[in-house]
C-alpha cells in the first residue's frame, strides 16, 4: 500500500495534485539542477574556477535531461542523492566547474525551499479563496438563528453569523502569518563542508547572492544547515490552517447531525449499507487532515534537535514529514472551499434545537 496521497483510489480523497506537483520528483531534481547551474555559472566569484568554465558548465547542465531514477542506487548508498548527481553531471558533460566547494545539503535544502516556498504562495491564494467564499456565506445566511452550544449543550440562541466567523476570521490571522513566515524560509542554502563556507574565501558572500538571485530567493549571511527554525515555523503555520478548518468540519458534521439538522448540504457521500444516509464526507475529511497535520507537526520539531553542525537522522525526518503536510494543507483548503460553496441552508430547519 502506498501513501494515501497517491494511492490508486484513496488519492481521489486525499490528493492534490497541484501541490504535489511542486513536491515531486521531477521538481525536486529540477531544483536541484538549477542550483547547480546557478553555481557553476557564478563559481568564478570565489575563484572556483574562471567564468568561462563556469559558463560552459552552466550551460550543459541546463540542457541535461535525467530521470530521477538515476539517482536512487547512489542515494542508497550515500545516503543522499546528491553525490550520485554529481557523478552524473560530470560524466554527461565532461566538465569539472561543477558543484566543488557546495555540499549535499546545500542542493537539498535549496530545492527543498523551492517546493515550500511555491506551496506558500498557492496556500496563501486558498486561503484568500475560501475567506473570500465564507464571507458570501456570511452574507447569505448569516442572519439565520441556530442554537449555540457550549461544551456540546445547547446554550443560547445565536445568529449563524457567529458560527461562521469562527470559521472566517483565524483565516486572515492564517494570511499574515504565511506571508511573514515566508521571507524567513525563502533563503538559499549554502555552507560547504561544514556549514562555514570555509572554501569560498572571501568570495562567498558573492556568490551566495548570486546564486540566491539566480533561484529567486534571498541570500543568508551565513548557513542554516543546523537551525531548523524556519522549517518548524512554515510547518506550524500549515497545521494551524488545517486546524481551523478542522474546527470548521467538526462543527458543519455536528450541525448536520438528524435531529439538529442546522445545515443543510448539496451532495455528501452515500452509505452502502443504508441508502437513506447523506454522509458529510467534506466535513469528515477536514477533521481527519486537521489531525494528521497536527501529528506531523510534532516530527517536524524534532527536526530541530540537530547535532552539532549536520544531522543526517533530524534532516532525512524532514523530508518525510513537510511535504505530505503542505499536500493535506493544501487539500483541506480546496475540500473547505467546495464545502462551503455546498451549504444550501443554515440555521434551524423549522425550530431551535
Amino acid at each position: 500500500m502506498t501513501g494515501v496521497f497517491d494511492h490508486p483510489w484513496l488519492s481521489g480523497l486525499f490528493a492534490d495534485d497541484e501541490i504535489a506537483a511542486l513536491w515531486s520528483a521531477e521538481a525536486q531534481l529540477s531544483s536541484m539542477l538549477a542550483f547547480e547551474a546557478a553555481w557553476s555559472r557564478h563559481g568564478h566569484l570565489a575563484g572556483l574556477w574562471s567564468e568561462a568554465e563556469g559558463a560552459a558548465a552552466a550551460s550543459a547542465i541546463r540542457d541535461l535531461t535525467l530521470k530521477p531514477d538515476a539517482l536512487r542506487e547512489g542515494t542508497a548508498q550515500d545516503g543522499v542523492c546528491v553525490p550520485a548527481l554529481v557523478r552524473l553531471l560530470k560524466q554527461s558533460t565532461g566538465l569539472n566547474a561543477i558543484h566543488k566547494g557546495a555540499t549535499s545539503q546545500d542542493v537539498i535544502d535549496t530545492a527543498t525551499v523551492v517546493s515550500l516556498v511555491q506551496s506558500l504562495d498557492v496556500l496563501g491564494q486558498r486561503v484568500h479563496v475560501l475567506e473570500t467564499g465564507l464571507s458570501d456565506l456570511k452574507s447569505r445566511f448569516g442572519g439565520a438563528t441556530m442554537m449555540g452550544r457550549t461544551r456540546m449543550q445547547a446554550a443560547m440562541p445565536i445568529a449563524a453569523a457567529d458560527r461562521i466567523e469562527t470559521w472566517r476570521l483565524p483565516l486572515l490571522a492564517h494570511h499574515d502569518r504565511l506571508s511573514q513566515v515566508q521571507p524567513r524560509v525563502a533563503l538559499v542554502q549554502i555552507g560547504g563542508a561544514a556549514g562555514d563556507r570555509a572554501a569560498l574565501g572571501e568570495g562567498a558572500d558573492a556568490l551566495c547572492a548570486a546564486v540566491a538571485d539566480d533561484l529567486g530567493l534571498e541570500p543568508t549571511p551565513r548557513s542554516w544547515h543546523a537551525m531548523r527554525d524556519g522549517m518548524a515555523e512554515a510547518a506550524s503555520v500549515l497545521s494551524l490552517i488545517t486546524g481551523t478548518l478542522g474546527k470548521m468540519g467538526q462543527d458543519i458534521c455536528l450541525m448536520a447531525q438528524q435531529g439538529i439538522d442546522e445545515i443543510a448540504l448539496a451532495g455528501g457521500g452515500g452509505s452502502s449499507a443504508m441508502p437513506h444516509k447523506q454522509n458529510p464526507v467534506l466535513a469528515e475529511l477536514l477533521v481527519t487532515l486537521a489531525r494528521f497535520n497536527a501529528m506531523q507537526v510534532s516530527g517536524m520539531h524534532h527536526a530541530m534537535v540537530h547535532e552539532q553542525e549536520r544531522s543526517g537522522a533530524a534532516w532525512t525526518l524532514e523530508w518525510m514529514l513537510l511535504p505530505q503536510m503542505a499536500q493535506a494543507t493544501g487539500r483541506a483548503l480546496n475540500v473547505a472551499t467546495l464545502l462551503v460553496a455546498q451549504i444550501e441552508r443554515m440555521g434551524a430547519a423549522d425550530r431551535l434545537s
